[in-house]
């Protein structure tokens, strides 16, 4: 099986480039097993600081989830690792939110060492439930339309 370099969805020509994040990061002790080098689970707390990031930046943040009574589990997840990162490394966390048209967030993940080796891709799909109920979104819920139409528009610089 061959490890994927980062694009993990597909592009449609019409749709707009992804929104994208970048996030500088030291490996903590905390995170580096007996050998030095970080776990290998850690990379999903990695790729959870590079989502946070988008959802700063693009009105998806973790407080616009809880005010609008939405919650975004994640259904799915991959990791590809390609190079280890070693305590006190700092590596970059690049996050891009890919467009869709489902009521779904689509995020590929690039971990990037300091002498520019890829450390880790992976990606995540997120769906939506109603914090109350805990229907799944059938249809797109308000704070994801409106993030998407200013992302059409053009109102968010990447």
């Amino acid at each position: 099986m061959r490890r994927k370099s980062g694009k993990y969805f597909d592009r449609i020509p019409a749709d707009p480039d992804p929104l994208t994040v970048r996030v500088k990061k030291r490996v903590s002790f905390s995170d580096v097993d007996i050998m030095g080098i970080v776990w290998h689970g850690r990379y999903t707390k990695y790729f959870e600081e590079g989502f946070a990031a988008i959802g700063r930046e693009f009105s998806l943040s973790y407080k616009e989830f809880y005010e609008s009574g939405l919650r975004a589990p994640i259904v799915q997840m991959h990791v590809d690792y390609h190079s280890p990162l070693i305590l006190d490394e700092i590596c970059t966390i690049e996050a891009r939110m890919i467009w869709n048209d489902g009521a779904r967030i689509n995020i590929e993940y690039t971990i990037i060492k300091e002498d520019g080796q890829v450390a880790a891709t992976g990606y995540t799909i997120q769906m939506f439930i109603d914090a109350e109920s805990q229907e799944h979104f059938i249809v797109t819920p308000p704070l994801l339309e409106n993030c998407r139409n200013k992302w059409i528009n053009g109102e968010y610089a990447c």
